[in-house]
């Protein structure tokens, strides 16, 4: 197998999608962990259009953006699929991973916002949360049905991330009673050994995203 790295950051919502992604399929690969405040060489050459990781390095060459990553590494290694075989099942779990792209940034905007801003954010994200619920999940274990997929992984942030955000903001935005099923999925979901053992420490991750909105609010209220 050509050599597979992965930059990433260790708090990132985006780079666990591809270290899930990896571990599913059971490929090997090195995990090269960024300061994205000093961002290094490497990842600038790389990416040098975003900036940003995860970057995925295979015999040397990038693949950059979370989803088009988790694309590549089922093209290229099906053992494990996280796609259905069936096309009309792909063309839907392809519908709801768009739809997590789309979604999914309200909740980080209630995480670095305020006010009036943040009211709409926290709206904006209940809603993300009811049509995962109504029509996303239904009776199955998760989104695909008896195993991990595609989908999953790209909401698996729901799973760990929201609740920090929910602890630092002093919200709470995705109550058990309102969301039965997204809350067994969550469970299911980090009951998962694969999942389980790469989820990012959660009070490190508390410390961190609590100091970094500290900043971020200061600077904001600083530019107006």
């Amino acid at each position: 197998m050509a050599e597979l790295k992965l930059l990433g950051s260790w708090p990132s919502p985006f780079s666990y999608r591809v270290i899930w992604a990896l571990k599913l399929k059971g490929i090997p690969y090195e995990y090269i962990d960024e300061d994205l405040s000093n961002k290094s060489p490497l990842l600038l050459q790389h990416n040098p259009v975003y900036k940003k990781i995860p970057v995925l390095l295979h015999a040397g060459k990038p693949i950059c953006e979370s989803l088009i990553i988790l694309e590549y590494i089922e093209e290229l290694w099906p053992q494990n699929p996280l796609l259905p075989f069936d096309p009309l099942q792909r063309a839907i779990a392809r519908f709801w991973v768009k739809f997590a792209d789309d979604k999914i940034p309200a909740m980080w905007i209630v995480y670095r916002s305020s006010g009036k801003e943040q009211e709409k954010a926290m709206k904006d994200t209940v809603e993300m949360l009811r049509v995962i619920e109504e029509h996303a999940l239904g009776s199955k274990k998760f989104f695909g049905g008896e195993e991990i997929g595609i989908v999953d992984i790209a909401f698996g942030q729901i799973a760990e991330w929201l609740g920090v955000i929910e602890e630092i903001v002093g919200v709470k935005l995705l109550e058990d009673h309102t969301f039965p099923r997204l809350h067994a999925w969550i469970l299911n979901f980090k009951e998962v050994p694969v999942i389980r053992d790469n989820l990012p420490d959660h009070h490190e991750m508390f410390v961190v995203f609590k100091s970094l909105r500290r900043e971020i609010l200061l600077s904001s209220s600083q530019d107006q």
